[in-house]
């Protein structure tokens, strides 16, 4: 395990939210990285401060006081309140109601904004493997151009093994393939080439079975076209033009039809 690959799995290891295989992964390079096990005894190092840190703020009861002091005095005894008329009571009552909705409110809004960050993020992330992978003597664990050789190869590193097409045909080079890492899980990585140019194909499964059609993104210079399948997500990354790109989905995604 590289420090690259360590450096995404620190924090979830600290946080225990690593599998055993890769908690000793991690552990073992970290024994034996001064680098990245000072890193690690940051991270556990501000865990501890703020597991000791009483950040809830608690309101004086003084506060109540003011509040009730500002609102309006109550009705003269000679007139009729109109029925139902609120009492300070229930005026503060009212107030911590509506408070309670506009926080669920901003929550759920909050929610929405993780959940667009969080693909945003994983996005990043396969970019940064895709640059990765570029570095010298990273770009396979597996070479070859038979897909009946890089397919077997992923067998027992993963869960599921990510699907291999041969698009050599089609003018889309079959390389190899790897593991990588992102979003702190190990996901398989098939790799191909156009021309010059490398296409990264990565693959994770997901919960869902729900079809999604394919969406295209550019991030720091590089195309990804993004879908899901059948369980898998995939992200296809190049610098390549995007016509291209889409061209290399359209024809995995039918190939992916015909061998069902």
């Amino acid at each position: 395990m590289t420090c690259d690959e360590a450096e995404i799995l620190i924090h979830a290891l600290a946080d225990g939210e690593l599998d055993a295989g890769h908690a000793r992964e991690v552990e073992a390079h970290v024994a034996n990285c001064p680098r990245c096990a000072s890193e690690f005894a940051a991270i556990n190092e501000m865990k501890r401060a703020l597991a000791g840190t009483d950040l809830i703020y608690k309101a004086p009861a003084a506060l109540r006081q003011r509040i009730e002091a500002e609102l309006p005095p109550a009705q003269p005894s000679n007139v009729t309140p109109l029925a139902g008329a609120p009492s300070r009571r229930s005026l503060l009552k009212g107030f911590a109601i509506g408070s309670a909705v506009s926080a669920l409110a901003a929550t759920g809004l909050v929610a929405i904004v993780l959940r667009n960050d969080d693909q945003q993020r994983i996005e990043a992330e396969i970019v940064s493997a895709h640059l990765r992978s570029l570095q010298a003597g990273h770009l396979t664990d597996v070479v070859s151009t038979d897909q009946h050789t890089v397919k077997p190869w992923f067998n027992g590193k993963l869960d599921v093994a990510p699907p291999v097409i041969d698009l050599t045909a089609q003018g889309f080079t079959l390389v190899g393939g790897r593991l990588d890492y992102v979003d702190a899980r190990a996901i398989g990585a098939v790799v191909y080439r156009r021309r010059q140019h490398v296409i990264n194909l990565f693959v994770a499964q997901t919960s869902s079975t729900e079809r999604r059609a394919a969406k295209l993104d550019t991030l720091q210079g590089f195309n990804i076209r993004s879908w899901r399948d059948r369980g898998l997500s995939y992200w296809a990354v190049s610098d390549i033009n995007v016509e291209e790109l889409n061209e290399f989905g359209e024809r995995f995604e039918r190939a992916m039809g015909g061998s069902s």
